[in-house]
């Protein structure tokens, strides 16, 4: 049985993983505090009755902010799941140097602020957990992401840096890497792929096949996931990457 009655949470996000992660972690008995900037997300999980604040969380002065709400609010921070992220396409000649700055910005420099802001938090209660969302393609990728793998590249050994820097303030800084799972970054896949006007379903169902599994994943088995590293069940457990891909990356690619 994983508990997380007492602890304070904040998630970066407000859709996909996020969205999952942040519902999971309020029905364990967490208080949460997501941050986002996509306005029709942040209505919904607030209609579902989560605390959010609208935040940029590439930009400093924001996070900082958004960790002195989360303090007044709930009167601490234990755990930070960092799963905010854009993923722009291109190769590293179509890929303009502002649309690379901004991915690395977001999905790499956003681990670095809310620990910059959040860590001196989490000492003062003594300890707690960090849960990046990498990807499979931090480990194997495809062509035309070169922005967005090597973000995730980067979220692998930010996570095992952190890792190491914070034991000794019995903080858990840990990484998952999902495979192709149901949300709107994969949706906007299948339309970048098959074209604005694609059978999405068809086309989860085409990348499901890759998956030895045969399917894609679930924001809410994810979720779980995050949960389970997030919680005291996992005390032993830091500085470690955990897929969650359906079998992708346990075979070969060869037909």
């Amino acid at each position: 049985m994983i508990e997380l009655n007492g602890k304070i949470a904040l998630v970066t996000g407000t859709t996909g993983i996020a969205r999952a992660t942040a519902l999971r972690f309020a029905a364990l008995g967490a208080d949460v505090l997501a941050l986002g900037i996509d306005e029709i997300g942040n209505v919904a999980l607030v209609d579902a009755g989560i605390a959010v604040r609208r935040t940029d969380v590439s930009v400093p002065q924001e996070v900082d902010a958004a960790m002195a709400d989360i303090v007044t609010r709930f009167g601490g921070l234990d755990i930070v799941v960092n799963s905010a992220a854009v993923h722009p396409y291109g190769d590293a000649v179509t890929t303009s140097p502002e649309v690379f700055a901004r991915c690395l910005a977001v999905n790499v420099g956003s681990i670095h602020l809310t620990a910059h802001f959040g860590v001196p938090e989490m000492r003062k209660r003594g300890g707690g957990a960090i849960v990046n969302v990498s990807s499979v393609q931090g480990h194997a990728c495809q062509q035309g992401v070169a922005a967005y793998v090597a973000s995730k590249g980067a979220i692998h050994a930010l996570t095992r840096a952190m890792a190491l820097d914070f034991a000794g303030d019995r903080i858990r800084v840990l990484s998952v890497s999902p495979g192709s799972v149901r949300t709107p970054i994969l949706e906007l896949a299948a339309r970048t792929l098959d074209g604005p006007e694609a059978d999405v379903e068809a086309v989860f169902a085409r990348f499901g096949a890759a998956h030895p599994i045969g399917r894609i994943g679930e924001a809410d088995e994810v979720a779980d996931l995050i949960a389970f590293l997030a919680s005291s069940r996992a005390g032993f457990i830091t500085g470690s990457d955990h897929v969650i891909d359906g079998g992708l990356l346990a075979g070969l690619g060869v037909r």
